[in-house]
């Protein structure tokens, strides 16, 4: 990093820009987010208007160049919007963060001028909410094992199979998916196609019931003789799994912010908690037990943080982050999970019930550790990249 570094300085503090979008996020998150949150999580409700809200904001097109609609702002803002939405309900930070990074980014990234002009302003307003369909049962990790494809038949294509763990696939306008169009488990015999709402043959599947992130929708996407045209393709035919690999490389910058998010909010709430509940006339927090927990959980949120911005600092200067989003977003994530656990732990036998926040926050925190690649996985590319 240091011939990245050389002539630039790093700064430890939030920069005006930052501390504005936090301010504006938090004042957000009380009025719009926070009065919800339980309902829309029993009931698994997708606050779809809520997600229009962030795009008038501009948090649904963050990193789009103004040119486009968006707010071409940088890493550093993406990931402090992404944190302090996540402070309060991770399940919105994760829509918000799978938008951007994930539809919208690929776009972004792969698209021509004429699918970046027809897209892009509408996906950074929120006038359309995207998706982004690479998984599919049995594969996981195996994106190469994929069986949903696409034949060529003239001027289109036609796209047959299923996808799933998508998130927006029953909401979503649009949705960017990487199909096989070439042998199986040959990188470059995939290829990324943007698909609207309402094509003959497209349709969202089962709505997954899951443990956290309840109120950010995943379903399935399922593709019954579904013809596109060919200039639906994004890039060129055989470069959809390079595109996603380059794709998840940023993805995984948003996951380590979530991350973040997810930690800062059980951490607040268990530090509140340890100065207002007393046991044997003081508050918990006296004790060495719990303020040695407090202690743990803060300097491992500070180096997660540390981390994730540091991946944000290359991007923004255009280096290659693979293994630097993947150290942040392994890392990031193993500590929110470590930190909801000590939260719930903190709380004791109210920890466990859902009137109050850590219970949520500890059966959002383990997707962290799964979504845009397992922890597994982040070991695979690290070690991968430490071993070339």
């Amino acid at each position: 990093m240091s011939e990245v570094l050389e002539g630039k300085s790093i700064h430890f503090g939030m920069t005006e820009t930052q501390k504005m979008i936090a301010e504006t996020v938090r004042d957000f998150s009380e009025q719009h987010i926070r009065p919800n949150i339980m309902k829309w999580d029993e009931s698994q409700h997708f606050p779809v208007d809520v997600m229009k809200k962030l795009g008038e904001l501009g948090l649904l097109g963050v990193l789009v160049p103004e040119t486009y609609g968006g707010a071409g702002l940088t890493y550093d803002e993406y990931v402090t919007a992404i944190v302090e939405l996540g402070r309060v309900d991770p399940s919105i930070a994760l829509s918000m963060a799978a938008h951007n990074s994930l539809c919208t980014g690929h776009i972004m990234q792969f698209g021509n001028e004429e699918q970046k002009s027809k897209y892009l302003p509408k996906l950074a307003t929120g006038e359309w909410i995207g998706a982004w369909g690479l998984t599919e049962v049995g594969t996981g990790s195996d994106a190469g094992g994929m069986n949903t494809t696409a034949v060529r038949d003239g001027d289109y294509w036609v796209i047959n199979g299923s996808k799933n763990f998508i998130t927006h696939g029953l909401s979503g306008d649009v949705a960017v998916v990487i199909v096989r169009t070439g042998e199986k488990g040959d990188s470059h015999g995939m290829t990324a196609f943007v698909v609207e709402k309402g094509t003959e043959g497209f349709s969202g599947g089962r709505k997954e019931d899951k443990l956290g992130m309840r109120a950010s929708e995943t379903t399935e996407l399922i593709f019954e003789n579904c013809r596109i045209p060919h200039s639906n393709m994004l890039g060129n035919e055989g470069d959809g799994f390079i595109q996603a690999m380059k794709v998840l490389d940023g993805g995984r910058i948003s996951i380590a912010a979530l991350s973040i998010g997810v930690a800062k909010g059980a951490y607040d709430a268990a530090v509140k908690y340890s100065k207002e509940r007393e046991q044997f006339g003081r508050p918990i927090g006296h004790f060495q037990a719990i303020a040695f927990k407090l202690a743990d959980m803060s300097t491992e949120i500070d180096a997660a943080e540390l981390l994730t911005y540091r991946a944000a600092f290359l991007k923004n200067n255009g280096q290659k982050v693979t293994t630097e989003g993947a150290q942040a977003k392994l890392y990031a994530s193993e500590v929110c999970v470590r930190v909801a656990n000590e939260a719930v732990q903190i709380f004791g036998g109210y920890g466990f019930t859902k009137d109050f926040p850590v219970e949520k926050f500890y059966r959002d925190a383990k997707l962290c550790t799964i979504g845009e690649g397992t922890s597994e996985i982040q070991k695979l590319v690290i070690s991968k990249n430490i071993l070339k």
